[in-house]
């Protein structure tokens, strides 16, 4: 027995197994001098054990840091992801004005992501010039895009969720949501007819479970070895991403080639229209940039299997929470809903149109009020620290270089003090506020702009807050109410007496995968 295991084949393996359970209960910690949530008084190793009681039931944990450190930092392990410095929620704003030289947003996702091993071009990651065009041509496009956005909703939910008015048919409501969101965004991202091509949005979807998956992996290995556990970890991304490639790489050739043409020859290709899509933005930047690197097929492919993954996994779970919602709630919540439609459509001749979706405060209302109970982040605005002195917050806690901070967010949405009946789904809880303001001749624009569905503030972070916000909510706010008010008007929901219970995985939340709905085509007209 004893020759076995000195044998340097069984011998090697256990020393780096024994040296890093000793090298990570025993290093040195760079955290401050904080109460630990999850630790108990007086245990060994309370860091450690705190990260598996809170990553058990992260909830309570949250909840806990929210009540016994409302007004002051505390540090929150989690499981796969980091020693948190959990900051109080009166600080959130302080958390995302600071400067990225000193705490940066982009870090913290590299890591969290592990692009570095997860993403076959890291480059893509590290370099990610076309989340500018997200934020300036997409959200100024957005108002245009609509006419092809409803046209997609419009195939793809008739497709999917049927137009037999007779019977009630039952749908596992993320599954088919998913690959709705998947056509319908695509139907921006390349336009006709790719958006349609099932095999390309399969692989974007699977690509946008590859990295999370063995992201986790990752983070649970060791750093030395990262680089050859993701060999195998990365399998599923890279066979993945290279079949992805294959299918839009002729159209993205296709398109350098007519847009040099038209450069080429401006006169006879001057009538020749650009498609208005997010992958002709992108050629467009990448050929106004110096390096050929941007204009490579496969960067410009890859840039478009990022968008996907940034995109259709959070929007396939705001829309199915929003479903799973309705579908638990009041008959007449459905009434007023299509009410409101209807009267906002007459009033705007018929036309569907970002104005109009604007004016239809109590659609904006569902999907706030349904992210607000069922928000994918339980913390918020998440930071790196990378100011090789540290930062010091507002309560003059210094937090060194290399920590993560972050603030609370699951238990700020459940404040009754911020929320009455937090607890409870209100569909036109926005609204309403709206309403009586108006009543009292209050409601500025501003203060409704304040109570839309995209709009962030310290109070609401479900698309983060401050500068780096999701750059693409304002995109996402008109697809998904645009989605939402064509199927509320098309179809009937058998009402169920309760919602499904979301699911819990680490510091995330996801709705229930195979929960299922009954619905049925409306006779409309």
């Amino acid at each position: 027995m004893l020759d076995m295991l000195i044998r340097p084949a069984v011998l090697a393996p256990v020393v780096l197994v024994v040296g890093y359970v000793l090298y990570q209960l025993f290093r040195p910690s760079r955290l401050p001098n904080l109460p630990i949530v999850g630790a108990k008084s007086g245990e060994w190793f309370p860091l450690l054990r705190a990260k598996w009681r809170n990553t058990k039931d992260m909830k309570t944990a949250t909840e806990i840091a929210y009540s016994q450190y409302k007004d002051r930092p505390c540090i929150l392990p989690i499981g796969g992801a980091a020693n948190f410095v959990l900051l109080p929620a009166k600080e959130v704003q302080w958390l995302v004005d600071q400067p990225d030289c000193d705490i940066n947003i982009h870090e913290q996702t590299v890591e969290a992501m592990q692009l570095d091993y997860t993403v076959t071009d890291p480059q893509l990651a590290h370099n990610p010039i076309h989340a500018k065009l997200i934020s300036t041509i997409l959200t100024r496009e957005t108002g245009n895009l609509v006419p092809l956005l409803l046209d997609e909703t419009h195939v793809s939910i008739d497709d999917l969720w049927g137009t037999d008015t007779a019977d009630f048919r039952e749908i596992c409501v993320y599954d088919v949501m998913r690959s709705i969101i998947g056509q319908v965004t695509n139907r921006v991202f390349v336009g006709l007819p790719l958006c349609r091509n099932r095999t390309l949005l399969e692989l974007g979807l699977a690509f946008a479970q590859d990295i999370p998956k063995s992201a986790i992996i990752l983070r649970f290995t060791w750093r030395p070895l990262r680089p050859l556990v993701a060999l195998l970890a990365t399998l599923p991304n890279r066979l993945h991403t290279r079949r992805f490639y294959n299918i839009l790489r002729p159209e993205v050739v296709r398109r350098l080639k007519e847009y040099d043409a038209r450069r080429a020859d401006p006169e006879t290709k001057a009538a020749e229209k650009e498609p208005n899509d997010f992958l002709q933005w992108i050629i467009n930047q990448a050929k106004a940039m110096d390096d050929p690197y941007f204009s490579k097929p496969d960067t410009v492919a890859g840039r478009v299997l990022l968008l996907n993954f940034a995109s259709i996994h959070t929007s396939s779970f705001a829309i199915t929470h929003a479903i799973l919602d309705l579908a638990s709630s009041k008959p007449e919540y459905f009434d007023e809903l299509r009410a409101e439609i209807t009267s906002v459509l007459a009033e705007h001749g018929g036309e569907w149109n970002k104005r109009a979706l604007a004016a239809m405060t109590k659609l904006d209302s569902v999907m706030r009020e349904s992210q607000r109970l069922n928000s994918f982040a339980t913390v918020a605005t998440s930071r790196q620290v990378v100011n090789p002195k540290g930062v010091t917050t507002p309560s003059g806690l210094h937090v060194p270089y290399g920590n993560a901070i972050c603030a609370p967010s699951y238990p700020v949405f459940h404040d009754p003090a911020l929320y009455p009946e937090p607890d409870v789904f209100k569909p036109f809880r926005f609204a309403e506020k709206g309403a009586s303001a108006a009543a009292d001749d209050s409601d500025s624009y501003v203060q409704k702009a304040r109570r839309a569905f995209a709009t962030t503030s310290p109070e609401y972070t479900a698309f983060g807050h401050g500068r780096h916000a999701c750059p693409g909510r304002f995109f996402a706010s008109t697809e998904l109410k645009l989605m939402l008010a064509y199927i509320i008007m098309n179809y009937d929901f058998e009402l169920q007496e309760k919602r499904p219970q979301n699911i819990w995985f680490g510091a995330t939340r996801v709705p229930p995968l195979q929960a299922t709905i009954r619905i049925r085509r409306r006779a409309v007209g």
